[in-house]
């Protein structure tokens, strides 16, 4: 194994917004043109020496590859490790609680959020800092400056690394660690919601419908409502990361969640729905013939925190 260099010239139109560089699948499959991106990245950051790095996707097309050429890159750079959700699955807000426990220095996360996924649709890669959140402004900017005079890029040449298998294996002088992409989230969702009660709601009949949307919230979704939480099996459905989303446009709302709409407008709908997008970090939530819409959400939990509904005396809002 050896750190290689390879010349490049800088790709115009590598801009990232806030949510990263959002871009045609066939765009990044360009030579060059994810590793000029990922070496600019990597060109701004102070040096890697004994730091982590976060790294995983929401499994769309072209998830794994553009991973397995991250994860040689940062090797080339100097990175001490990097936890890889199993899988290449990372949602945005597990990466984000990935990075805080673990104290990591950063996290690259492989998504382009709700739009639609295959090998027409689109691919993205974006950059959260040591507290979780989005690189800030100061960061994309000098990053997009970085693309436009680039003139190398350096990338070990180690076979691909196992990312199916749970544990740590070695690339370069890097190790790289495999870890549950669900358990760390769900720890943090444990201390802000109180899941025994949670639980009894459902032991009582409670009845939810979640669509996953065959994006990365189906896991999450499958081990914490349906594993931990005990609701019953089917309660999630579309569960399943694909990397075309099953021809879904993973967009929470309701034309691109018609199916859940339908469930939740007939004679015999659930109590509720939810839907997520393609990385997790939006939602919708639908009441029987009344649909939330993800900016309103947060609002109405917040509403209800102190409600009656909280200790079950209340089921004016099923």
């Amino acid at each position: 194994m050896t750190i290689k260099t390879f010349s490049t010239t800088p790709i115009t139109g590598q801009k990232p917004g806030t949510s990263g560089l959002r871009k045609k699948v066939r765009q990044f499959q360009q030579p060059h043109y994810l590793e000029n991106f990922v070496q600019a990245l990597f060109d701004v950051l102070p040096s890697a020496a004994g730091l982590t790095l976060v790294l995983g996707g929401d499994g769309r097309y072209h998830n794994r590859v553009a991973l397995q050429t991250i994860l040689k890159m940062a090797a080339a750079k100097g990175y001490a490790r990097v936890l890889v959700g199993r899988g290449a699955i990372l949602s945005t807000p597990a990466a984000s609680a990935v990075i805080r426990h673990y104290q990591a220095s950063g996290g690259i996360i492989l998504s382009a959020s709700h739009n639609p996924g295959g090998p027409d649709g689109d691919f993205g890669i974006k950059y959260n800092v040591g507290n979780g959140g989005p690189a800030p402004e100061k960061v994309t900017d000098a990053v997009y400056a970085r693309t436009l005079e680039l003139t190398q890029y350096q990338i070990s040449d180690a076979a691909d690394v196992n990312i199916d298998l749970p544990g740590i294996h070695s690339l370069e002088a890097m190790a790289v660690e495999v870890i549950d992409p669900v358990a760390i989230y769900a720890g943090v969702l444990r201390k802000l919601f109180d899941f025994p009660a949670i639980s009894r709601l459902f032991a009582g009949g409670f009845r939810l419908r979640y669509d996953a949307m065959n994006a990365v919230g189906g896991p999450y979704a499958k081990a914490i409502l349906e594993g931990e939480l005990a609701a019953p099996a089917g309660t999630v459905v579309n569960a399943e990361p694909l990397e075309d989303f099953g021809g879904l446009h993973p967009d929470p709302n309701p034309v691109n969640a018609e199916d859940l709409i339908a469930h939740l407008f007939a004679d015999d709908a659930p109590d509720m729905g939810a839907a997520s997008d393609g990385d997790a970090d939006r939602n919708m939530v639908v009441g029987r013939r009344f649909v939330v819409s993800p900016s309103d959400s947060l609002a109405v939990m917040v509403a209800l925190i102190r409600s009656p509904i909280r200790n079950g005396s209340d089921s004016s809002m099923r």
